[in-house]
């Protein structure tokens, strides 16, 4: 160590739905469309190589904050 005040690495951490919809207060249906017609909402992880329809996916949690962080900004825009 050289005394010098190191910066925080960043920790990565990944989101399952259930907290996706809690963070974001949309209900798993909302969270589906909005993967299909909002480019910026977060695209999931998959977790697996599994091709199934209910392979297990997450979503990294700093871009689900930045998009709310996005939604909390924009509400007075639109007005």
């Amino acid at each position: 160590m050289n005394g010098q005040p190191q910066a925080p690495v960043p920790l990565l951490a990944l989101v399952r739905m259930p907290e996706l919809m809690s963070l974001t207060g949309l209900a798993r249906p909302t969270v589906y469309k909005m993967l299909k017609r909002d480019p910026t909402f977060p695209k999931p992880v998959k977790l697996s190589d599994s091709k199934a329809r209910n392979a297990p996916v997450a979503f990294v949690l700093s871009e689900v904050q930045a998009w709310i962080q996005g939604r909390i900004e924009a509400r007075g825009q639109s007005l």
